[in-house]
């Protein structure tokens, strides 16, 4: 199952509707074009505790993936921390994936 959402990720990545990086995910989150956002587990308890209040507030949904390694990959990258994914559509699949 793990498999599944990453590749879509990484569909959403070459699409263009991803946006990876602490800063700018919370710059999405704030201007409401954020609609899913994804956290690595092992995240550090001051960007987790900043992502989660930014995506409660804003009522964006959010969900968890085991580790940086792991989101990184999916979108062909170097470890990363957290990712937006801006996109109604791939929103709606990576939430059910992910549930």
């Amino acid at each position: 199952m793990i498999q599944q959402w990453m590749s879509l990720l990484g569909l959403a990545n070459r699409a263009r509707k991803l946006i990876s990086g602490e800063e700018l995910v919370v710059k999405e989150v704030r201007s409401g074009k954020a609609k899913l956002v994804i956290l690595a587990c092992d995240a550090s308890s001051n960007t987790e505790k900043k992502i989660t209040d930014k995506c409660l507030y804003y009522q964006v949904p959010l969900k968890k993936v085991e580790n940086r390694f792991l989101l990184g990959q999916a979108i062909g990258k170097d470890a990363r921390v957290t990712v937006a994914v801006l996109d109604e559509g791939f929103a709606r699949k990576l939430q059910t994936l992910l549930d």
